[in-house]
This record gives C-alpha cells, sequence and structure tokens, in this order.
C-alpha cells in the first residue's frame, strides 16, 4: 500500500540524533526509524527530557511505509549471512544508517500479516507495556494475532499502535455547490453528475471494498461470488472513474480534471489547510481504517528504552500533542479542542463513534481470496 507518498504536513522530522551530555558507551541507546511526518519532533523532545537518566536518541524517517517494510526485510537477509550491526552511536548528522537494525520501526497494519509470516519481527511484552491497558480493546484486537499473521485471541501481541486514519471522500466544494448538493455517503460516487469525475486509489481491497460497504456488506467479505450485483456495481462505478492511482489521486482534483477523490485521510489532511476549495468527510455508511504502529525487528535486544518511547505514546497529553502536530488520530482517548482546528480539519480528526464502530480495518485474507479481489478489479477496470 503506498499510503503516506503524496504531499507531507510542515511538521517532519529529519534525521534526529539527541545526545545528552557527553557521548558514552555506558549510556542506553534508542534507533528508532519511523514514517516521515508521523511522530513530531517536540515529543522526541520532550521524551528525552522526560528520561531520568542520559540517553542517546536517534530517529531516523521514511518516505514510505513500504520503505520502512523493505528495510525489515534486509535487515533479517543480513542476518541469514552475517550479523547485522547495531547503531554506533553518535553519528554524523545527514549520515545514512540504512544497514544498522533500528530498536523500533514503524510500520502500517497492512504489512503485519508479511512481517508476521516472514519473521521480520518479534513479537512484543505486553508485561512491559505500563499503558496497554489504556489501549482500547479494538486496537489490542487489532496486533494480537498467531504465527501466521491473523487476528487470534489466542496470539500473542505484535505491535503496538500510534496513530490510525480513514478512507474518505475529498470534494471540489465549488462544483458541488453548483451542484446544489454535497457527498455524504459511497452511494453517492454513483451519481449521474459524477461520471467521469471521480478519482480513486488503485487498490482492490479499497476500491472493492467502498462498494461492499455501499451494499451493506463487510470490507473483509470473503465470498465475493455470494454477493448480488457487485459486479454490476463495480462495472457502473467505472464509469464514473476518471483515475485509478494511489499516489497521484489528489492532482486531478486539485486542478480541477476531477470534481471528487476517494483517499487515504492522511493525504487529504495535508492538502485540506492549502486548497481552500477542498473539503473532505468520512462516509457514513462507515469506511476503511488504518494504523500506524510499533514493531520491533527481529533479533533485537535490549528492550528498555523501545517501551519507554511505546508507553510515552500512549499518555493522553502526549498522544493529543501527536494528533494536533502530525494531523492524525489517536488510538488513546484524548480531550482535544477541535475549536483549535481549522475548520477544514474537524471532519477527519473528530471521531465520530457512530461511523467508527461501522468501519473497518482491512484484515488479512487468505490467498485465494485476495487473488479473486486482484482478478475482479483488474476485470472491471479492463
Amino acid at each position: 500500500m503506498y499510503r503516506r507518498s503524496f504531499l507531507q504536513g510542515s511538521i517532519t522530522l529529519v534525521l534526529l540524533q539527541s545526545l545528552l551530555g557527553c557521548t558514552n558507551n555506558s549510556q542506553e541507546k534508542l534507533s528508532v526509524q519511523l514514517l516521515k511526518g508521523s511522530i513530531p519532533a517536540q515529543v522526541v523532545n520532550k521524551f528525552r527530557r522526560a528520561l531520568q537518566q542520559k540517553a542517546q536518541l536517534n530517529f531516523a524517517p521514511a518516505e514510505q511505509l513500504q520503505d520502512l517494510y523493505q528495510e525489515l526485510q534486509t535487515w533479517h537477509n543480513q542476518s541469514k549471512t552475517n550479523s547485522p550491526k547495531k547503531w554506533n552511536f553518535p553519528l554524523p548528522l545527514g549520515s545514512s544508517a540504512k544497514d544498522a537494525v533500528a530498536d523500533l520501526v514503524t510500520l502500517g497494519d497492512y504489512w503485519l500479516k508479511a512481517a508476521i509470516e516472514q519473521k521480520l519481527i518479534q513479537p512484543l511484552e505486553v508485561e512491559q507495556l505500563k499503558q496497554w491497558s489504556n489501549l482500547p480493546q479494538r486496537w489490542q484486537e487489532l496486533v494480537t494475532r498467531n504465527e501466521q499473521g491473523y487476528p487470534d485471541a489466542q496470539g500473542r501481541v505484535w505491535a503496538a499502535p500510534y496513530s490510525w486514519g480513514s478512507t474518505v471522500i475529498v470534494y471540489d466544494r465549488d462544483k458541488f455547490r453548483e451542484l446544489g448538493w454535497e457527498p455524504t455517503d459511497w452511494s453517492d460516487l454513483w451519481r449521474s453528475e459524477l461520471r467521469d469525475r471521480i478519482s480513486v486509489l488503485n487498490q482492490p481491497r479499497e476500491v472493492i471494498g467502498l462498494v461492499l460497504k455501499k451494499l451493506g456488506q463487510s470490507y473483509n467479505t470473503q465470498n465475493l461470488d455470494s454477493i448480488p450485483n457487485l459486479e454490476e456495481e463495480l462495472s457502473t462505478l467505472n464509469q464514473q472513474v476518471k483515475l485509478y492511482s494511489s499516489t497521484r489521486y489528489l492532482e486531478p482534483l486539485i486542478i480541477g480534471d476531477t470534481w471528487l477523490a476517494v483517499g487515504w485521510s492522511n493525504d487529504v489532511l495535508s492538502v485540506l489547510g492549502r486548497y481552500p476549495q477542498l473539503a473532505a468527510v468520512i462516509p457514513r455508511s462507515g469506511t476503511a481504517l488504518w494504523a500506524d504502529v510499533w514493531v520491533k525487528p527481529a533479533g533485537v535486544t535490549g528492550e528498555d528504552l523501545a517501551y519507554q518511547w511505546i508507553d510515552f505514546c500512549w499518555l493522553p497529553n502526549i498522544a493529543e500533542q501527536i494528533s494536533l502536530l502530525a494531523k492524525t488520530n489517536s488510538p488513546i482517548s484524548t480531550k482535544i479542542e477541535y475549536s483549535n482546528l481549522q475548520a477544514e480539519l474537524r471532519n477527519l480528526l473528530r471521531n465520530n463513534n457512530e461511523i467508527f464502530a461501522k468501519s473497518e480495518f482491512l484484515l488479512p485474507l487468505p490467498p485465494g481470496v485476495t487473488a479473486k479481489y486482484e482478478s475482479l478489479f483488474n476485470k472491471i477496470k479492463g
């Protein structure tokens, strides 16, 4: 999934090296590779100041989640031939830590199954997470999986969610003012006025999923053949679509080539403030959810600072700061004053419990079912 590959917000984290006092090999060390823009630098500085002992912190950003997943694969392959290198602090600012194994890595929940199955990551020790009980059950269930990577109440905890978002509708409010209505749900994508005026994600699970949601079904439906009119509905939607893209779906909307787009909330939030003609809404019948999570690469030892960092991200006041500065949602309950947010951002950052309850994570499906989604998607697109 190519989420987080369009325009980034103004708060991004460049390679950050925080050394407290003189360099000392006996100091604790924490190395983190994370998604660019997902953690504000202010939060890292607060964590550094909150530590009881001096420590060496190094946070390095990556442009896309896929880059981080591939990094995990690289480290795993290295471990088969030789011992992968740990970061030897301090690193010169701007130098590459690409071959060195980090203590924690950002991963999207979409990648969890493959990372577990390929033994790229190791389970977390829940007893070392003091804030675990504050994490709502739905989030605990998302990261509790068996050795094959499927959700399993009897499985182990493989990740720690720290932010989330959803698939949303973003539209040109000027065009819709002329039409005399505004989109509120998936069914609006089929209206005749929008023929050849829509851009959507080039993702079978997302596109087929929104059609399933329109039909009152689940994003995670396994037997597509059992859904009446599914192919017909997909074919009609295809006539409405001008562009399928997971990286450039907002560009035609910004220049007026399309009037509506279906995309990921983090991409959309990054452009709403810059383009006042755009507005966004979460479909009221429910949508797809995604989460950014912390994972521990396989073979990494030395856990104290890593678990302290995860717990720190789950503190309500810190979760609130991450949400506001990184323009994202938190799995931890916060008391955000949404009136302090730009009006155009509120629809996406204010949690609507009713819609959230109707929404779903894209859970891993058996290989045969995944192939069916891809086959149907390619057939419809022609």
